[in-house]
């Protein structure tokens, strides 16, 4: 979403010609392979070292630790209604999840080698945090203790908005915004037909993605019979708004068709002279048209629409580039590893069309099936007569390929493969994080959920 002040304040001329103007505005992000580059997102749980609860925002909370950064770093604080919910860097910045989750929205980058380093960075920040506050980061796809009343909530005007919309629409929206983290990465196109390509792909493979990074199989101090919890949440969030799109595998797929589905969607709120307005569950289309209730006769701005997409939630999203949403958060190894699987599958032409070959077959219905069924079966989910493990071995070999072919080195003479290391090892038979912390939890822990903290933290 722009930070207030960054808004594009071009007029959408009308429901008609305004339809054409926002679809430009979309296909505008189309750049040339060679300005091509990587941006990833990622999240972690704050908590105190004694008792591992969560960090509320005040007092001893959030916004010192924001304060503490904002001089340590020099960064640039953003305020919400007088409150510092967010820092601005030089080719990043940090921002609150709900519930107080610490995210970092990377640069846009050259390769992946940048990428390790960015999240390094980042580590080292949780570090100097951590001994200033007493209090760790733990990167895991679901909080695995507190309960949706243990959260706290971040004071930012959206989200009250959010808060009491959410109930109204899905079941598990309130465990979505306060105790859910995950991994996504931002990647280009070239073209509308490339963005098509890519989006189509990434549909076809995001319930791979959420098996593979699949790293959160406790709720409230307990096992669940499921590998990703966050997952899961997102079944019961709001149907509008997240999920699979059909509109994605439909022929003739393009930025037009999305600017529809991103009009049929409810939105949530007006940004006006530093305020955020409840309009949440009102239509879009009525605004274009001048008839938005307590906005009639003013039309909205290319900002307005610009906000109004941030409030989706697809597996995939379209922005004026693509964001791959379907992975929980996980350790530094596998918070790199998510890009590199989407760079090596999207930046290479030849490892773009193998992979297209390769799940041309996979349906809409096929996906639909798959993503309600991998929060617990994970790999071992069955598409078009075989495991999701036999196609994420295919998938990652071509993602390898990819990379390879990008032959973008670091200063050890290493190609961005080696980020694809814990996959491979995955598919061939590794433990899934989850996995891994299952194992854990009936083993060296004795069934004591909280020993995760430590053992997850950066």
């Amino acid at each position: 979403m722009s930070n207030p002040g960054e808004a594009d304040v071009t007029p959408i001329t009308g429901p008609d010609s305004g339809f054409q103007q926002l679809a430009a505005w979309l296909e505008a992000g189309a750049k040339p392979l060679r300005q091509f580059r990587i941006g990833t997102e990622h999240e972690s749980f704050g908590f105190r070292h004694h008792g591992y609860a969560p960090i509320p925002y005040e007092p001893d909370g959030i916004r010192k630790v924001l304060e503490f950064l904002a001089v340590e770093e020099g960064l640039q604080p953003i305020l919400d209604q007088g409150n510092i919910i967010g820092l601005v860097g030089d080719k990043f910045s940090i921002s609150l999840e709900p519930g107080g989750q610490f995210e970092l929205s990377g640069g846009a980058l050259d390769d992946l080698h940048e990428t390790r380093a960015e999240i390094d960075a980042h580590i080292r920040r949780a570090h100097r945090v951590g001994a200033a506050f007493r209090i760790g980061f733990a990167p895991l796809g679901f909080h695995p203790t507190a309960r949706r009343d243990d959260m706290p909530w971040m004071p930012k005007s959206r989200y009250a908005i959010m808060r009491s919309y959410m109930p109204r629409v899905g079941t598990r929206g309130l465990d979505m915004m306060l105790r859910t983290c995950t991994v996504q990465a931002n990647l280009d196109f070239s073209s509308e037909r490339d963005m098509a390509r890519k989006m189509r792909l990434a549909y076809r493979l995001q319930p791979m993605a959420t098996a593979l990074f699949a790293n959160s199989p406790f709720r409230e101090g307990k096992t669940t019979g499921l590998l990703s919890n966050r997952a899961h949440a997102w079944l019961a969030t709001d149907d509008a708004r997240t999920g699979i799109l059909r509109c994605v595998f439909a022929e003739g797929f393009g930025f037009e068709r999305y600017v529809q589905y991103l009009l049929d969607v409810p939105m949530y709120f007006v940004y006006r002279d530093g305020k955020y307005i409840d309009v949440a569950g009102r239509s879009f289309r009525d605004f274009m048209a001048g008839k938005l209730e307590g906005f009639v006769g003013q039309r909205p701005t290319i900002g307005d629409f610009a906000d109004h997409a941030t409030t989706v939630f697809p597996d995939v999203r379209l922005k004026r580039f693509i964001e791959t949403r379907g992975a929980d958060a996980g350790n530094p190894a596998m918070l790199v590893a998510q890009p590199a699987l989407w760079a090596g599958l999207f930046y290479d032409d030849a490892a773009l069309e193998a992979a297209t070959r390769l799940t041309q077959h996979i349906t809409y219905e096929d996906v639909l099936l798959m993503r309600f069924a991998v929060p617990e079966r994970g790999l071992e989910t069955e598409v078009s007569g075989c495991l999701l493990r036999d196609l994420a071995r295919d998938v990652i070999t071509i993602a390898d390929d990819g990379l390879r072919a990008r032959a973008r080195l670091n200063v050890s003479g290493e190609d961005e493969r080696i980020y694809l290391e814990p996959l491979h090892a995955i598919v061939e038979g590794a433990p899934t994080q989850a996995e891994h912390w299952l194992g854990r939890y009936a083993g060296a822990w004795h069934g004591d959920t909280s020993k995760i903290f430590n053992e997850a933290a950066f």
